[in-house]
């Protein structure tokens, strides 16, 4: 893999699916979704979108990248916009980053945050048993590990069978020792967990895989490894090359408008498995 660090920049009783129709939008930020003795006071919180008016709407639950060592969930406001003005909940998070923290405090701020809005989306309109798992780069690995490796929502009595579907975007699914060593120290045994293509197993959620034609080398094969893995395992997956788009292009333009092509294939997706 030759790809460099992987940096981002920044009232029915059912909801409408109108396509690209245009709800208004509820926002509550700064929520602590983990409130231990060594909580993080910026990085331990999430904001929530919702389609003002609709009840019983399925949710995004999105993980920013930044090569696990920059980013928030400030940066991805528009993201929450985008999907909510579609009628879909939006769960943006932030989780703790390196240097300041190694593998696997990254997933296991993650598995937090999922359990968080897991218990809780309900009182914002959400359902529980429609979570769908988005994240670009970094956040595209924390995706696909998250439904992959059963021991992080383990912690919290949850499992892959709580999600009700997954969107990696210009993923990493494999960590190979020595690619990121300040951030995932350790042999490849050691560091076999937290690469989602070693961890995947059958009856995993449904998988919609996408990733830019002018992408990071060796991202495509890796995207490619991945869901030739998952449709190995007899698990719903698609993959899907986004045209003229980058690594940074793709996630840029993807929640800027709700009619970009990306946007459109996660709209689908979610839509499709969502009934």
């Amino acid at each position: 893999m030759l790809f460099p660090l992987l940096v981002t920049p920044i009232v029915p009783v059912q909801p409408a699916f109108v396509r690209y129709a245009q709800q208004e939008v509820v926002v509550v930020n700064d929520i602590a979704y983990y409130e231990g003795p060594d909580a993080d006071a910026k990085k331990h919180k999430l904001d929530i979108y919702t389609p003002k008016g609709l009840k019983d709407f399925p949710v995004v639950f999105f993980i920013h990248g930044g090569t696990w060592s920059s980013g928030d969930r400030k940066m991805y406001g528009n993201m929450g916009q985008m999907f909510a003005k579609q009628g879909i909940g939006v769960v943006v998070i932030s989780y703790r980053l390196s240097p300041a923290v190694t593998h696997p405090a990254h997933i296991e701020d993650v598995a937090k945050a999922f359990a968080w809005t897991h218990a809780n989306i309900a009182k914002y309109g959400g359902r529980a048993d429609r979570i769908f798992v988005a994240g670009h780069s970094a956040g595209g690995h924390l995706t696909s590990l998250l439904a992959a490796n059963p021991e992080y929502l383990k912690k919290h009595k949850l499992s892959s069978k709580n999600i009700r579907g997954i969107i990696p975007i210009s993923g990493v699914y494999d960590i190979p020792a020595g690619m990121f060593p300040k951030i995932f120290p350790g042999t490849q045994d050691e560091l076999k967990g937290a690469s989602p293509v070693k961890n995947l197993t059958a009856g995993g959620p449904p998988a919609l895989v996408i990733y830019a034609d002018q992408d990071y080398a060796g991202l495509d094969l890796l995207a490619k490894q991945y869901t030739a893995k998952l449709t190995d395992l007899k698990t719903p997956a698609t993959l899907e090359l986004i045209k003229d788009r980058t690594h940074i292009t793709i996630i840029t333009k993807m929640m800027l408008s709700a009619t970009d092509d990306a946007s459109k294939l996660a709209l689908d997706f979610i839509r499709k498995y969502a009934k």
